[in-house]
């Protein structure tokens, strides 16, 4: 597979996590649930880390979550995750920083949207105020501009200056411009106030797919500073999943992107990790980074009208799930691992020989045989009841045959 060529930004340590120029692209996720409540979010915050998240943003807005923040991240600790968390401030940002030095030092960054920051100001006190906090603690910032929440004062001199021009643009591309100078803005007002470029990462967020791709190919042409990717509101399931993958997949195959959060609605009671996997599983798709072993499997159709092959693709995808924690202690690389799992013979043979191990069940009308591939050599025919224990076997000795620590007598 060709390499993409990585834009070349300047790299940012959020907390030990390296960001931008050659390191790997970042998932990163944010909690919903009332930051206050401590065993609540370090729960959260666990669970996330647990799927993936390398850093993970809370909501710190007002006086109870800001208090909350270094216990935390103190209870974290004492489980054994070191995962960054990020502070996500609005508004009273520039208060609670500064009231909770605390709180300022123990966040690995700060998240500032500049148009939340002096809402009904004519200066940018509030702003200087969060970045000369940052450069106290010596702690990166995300200036994250958001088209919902845009600088109205910029945006309405541009688009003035716009109406008068000999040949105007249409409103979308002025809205698509005033987010690029705004974020480019702030970051150079963020630097006048101390912050280093190496501190400093910036996003431009928006919803729609098009959109997002053509302000963050502007934006990148116009700075080195890292950068985050994400919709903003992607939305709920398929919409969600789908409207993520097709924003994100033409800039990191640019090469433009530094770190990604695939913002899902989860559903009532919903896995706040799948946000998580999701963006896992479009960095792997696009084979930028391995996060989980895969599994190729055919859809079906009539001539797979038992749907043994479908459980059989589902309790191995779950095995693989529930052993991936330990399996990454114990098995460096095992993330690469691919299985195909299919139901008749038509493509089955072929795409088992493609996969690390593959098994091709038998369709409609066909022998009851299940022959399994294992790196693209026959290695044996499955049958009878036994078929998924057998092949979870076949699964184990390979993970350990292939991966494991070969120990070395001294």
């Amino acid at each position: 597979m060709p390499e993409i060529q990585r834009r070349r930004a300047v790299t940012v340590n959020i907390g030990g996590v390296r960001v931008g120029s050659d390191s790997p692209v970042v998932v990163q996720s944010m909690t919903n649930t009332d930051t206050a409540d401590v065993e609540s979010s370090v729960q959260q915050i666990a669970a996330l880390a647990r799927a993936g998240s390398e850093m993970v943003r809370v909501t710190v807005n007002n006086d109870e979550a800001a208090k909350a923040v270094p216990a935390i991240v103190e209870e974290l600790a004492k489980k054994g995750w070191s995962t960054p968390i990020i502070g996500d401030f609005h508004y009273n940002g520039h208060l609670l920083l500064r009231k909770y030095p605390e709180t300022a030092k123990a966040l690995a960054k700060y998240r500032i949207n500049p148009g939340n920051v002096s809402i009904g100001r004519k200066d940018d006190d509030n702003f200087r105020t969060m970045v000369e906090v940052a450069v106290e603690h010596q702690k990166p910032v995300r200036i994250g501009v958001n088209w919902g929440s845009l600088d109205q004062a910029l945006l309405t001199k541009m688009m003035d200056e716009n109406s008068k021009s000999a040949n105007p643009l249409a409103a979308r591309d002025v809205m698509m411009e005033a987010m690029v100078v705004s974020a480019l803005d702030n970051a150079a007002a963020a630097e006048r106030y101390g912050l280093r470029r190496d501190q400093i990462i910036l996003s431009a967020k928006v919803s729609g797919v098009r959109d997002l791709i053509d302000v963050y190919t502007e934006l990148a042409k116009r700075c080195d500073y890292a950068l985050h990717l994400g919709l903003t509101e992607a939305g709920m399931g398929m919409k969600g999943v789908v409207a993520s993958a097709a924003g994100l997949a033409p800039l990191l195959l640019s090469g433009i992107g530094d770190t990604i959060r695939v913002s899902l609605t989860p559903t009532p009671g919903g896995d706040r990790s799948e946000e998580v996997r999701c963006g896992q599983q479009i960095l792997q798709s696009l084979g930028i980074r391995s996060f989980m072993p895969q599994v190729t499997s055919c859809p079906g159709c009539g001539r797979t009208t038992s749907t043994y092959f479908q459980e059989l693709a589902e309790r191995i995808q779950g095995y693989l799930v529930a052993s991936m924690p330990e399996w990454k202690k114990q098995y460096p690389g095992v993330e690469e691992l691919k299985l195909a799992v299919m139901g008749c013979i038509v493509n089955g043979p072929g795409e088992s020989k493609h996969a690390n191990i593959g098994i091709s069940l038998p369709g409609t009308f066909e022998e009851p045989k299940a022959p399994v591939y294992v790196d693209g050599k026959l290695f044996t025919t499955l049958k009878g009841d036994q078929i998924v224990e057998e092949f979870q076997v076949i699964l184990d000795e390979y993970v350990e045959k292939r991966y494991g620590r070969v120990l070395v007598e001294v």
